[in-house]
């Protein structure tokens, strides 16, 4: 499989990413470790995840999709180099202390990651969400030690807009700190206002790598979901509600009309036209059967014409 340079982390990863959120949640540890079998057997190398996941199951405390992946490594010492591995630290882990981007909590959550992961690097850490109580340069003097311990090859940050990115690169270059190279924004055909524009145009200028989430929507854009009574069909079923209106039947009917030419699925265009917007590395994209694997083959071969792009862009404008 084709390789993509990420940003100037010196990492090479495929044109999609696999999202272990779905670990621990809506797929069991039997089920992790036959979708991470397909995945490498297919070229897909990045695996995409963060402690905090996935807490928000019920009986679960976060910690369960690292520990999954952690138990998959164990159980095939030749895995590791094969695969970049990613993970977060910073969101809220339920307990006093354990949330945010201050240097005690970095240097304790790493060393829990590694842990749970069953390995002594991780080869990108990510700053999962903005921490207004902590000062760019605690967060990346931290990382500093981090890269120089090995403990981390390289650093990002999620959810940041374009103005709180921008100031990081600023505090990084004036104190010699290291800089944020990849960023994790929410991007997909329908939510496109966040990233489109400043943020976009600074990651592109900065080489600045950016791998997107909620890259189908919630699963909105696979086109399974188009009528209320359609949102029972899974566990994240209720939160697309918010994509039942006229924008959103639009973007379907485009993606259907693009997927019949080329004999495909509506989510394999939607994952195709992320692939071909300016700055994006690879969207993030999570599965629950072996078969969703061999739809991200499907999604990263195709070649999308520009008036097909230029008429998804126009339903989702």
């Amino acid at each position: 499989m084709a390789l993509r340079s990420l940003g100037t982390t010196g990492l090479q990863i495929p044109a999609l990413v696999f999202g272990g959120n779905v670990f621990g949640w809506t797929v069991d540890e039997q089920q992790s470790f036959s979708l991470l079998d397909a995945l490498l057997e297919k070229g897909f190398t990045a695996i995409d995840t963060a402690d905090v996941y996935s807490a928000w199951a019920p009986g679960n405390k976060g910690g369960e999709s690292e520990t999954i992946i952690g138990k998959w490594l164990a159980a095939h010492p030749g895995h590791r180099d094969k695969i970049t591995l990613f993970t977060k630290v910073g969101a809220d882990m339920g307990e006093p202390g354990k949330k945010g981007l201050s240097a005690r909590w970095i240097e304790q959550a790493v060393d829990d990651s590694l842990r749970r992961l069953q390995t002594d690097y991780i080869d990108l850490y990510f700053s999962h969400w903005p921490d207004s109580e902590t000062p760019y340069d605690e967060t990346l003097g931290a990382y500093e030690k981090l890269l120089k311990a090995g403990k981390i090859r390289a650093i990002g940050a999620s959810n940041l807009d374009a103005q709180q990115l921008a100031e990081s690169l600023k505090v990084a270059d004036e104190k010699g700190l290291p800089r944020y190279q990849v960023l994790q924004p929410e991007y997909n055909l329908y939510d496109r206002e966040s990233f489109e524009g400043a943020l976009q145009d600074l990651t592109v200028r900065e080489n600045i790598g950016v791998v997107t989430y909620y890259s189908l929507a919630s699963g909105f854009l696979s086109g399974k979901y188009r009528s209320e009574s359609d949102l029972n069909q899974s566990q994240r079923g209720q939160g697309i509600a918010k994509y039942l209106n006229p924008r959103g039947f639009a973007i379907l009917d485009a993606l259907d009309k693009v997927a019949a030419n080329h004999n495909v699925k509506p989510a394999e265009v939607a994952l195709a036209w992320l692939v071909n917007q300016p700055g994006v590395t690879a969207p993030i994209a999570s599965a629950t059967k072996t078969a969703h694997v061999e739809s991200f083959a499907t999604a990263v071969a195709l070649n999308l014409s520009t008036d097909e792009i230029a008429a998804l862009n126009k339903a989702g404008a």
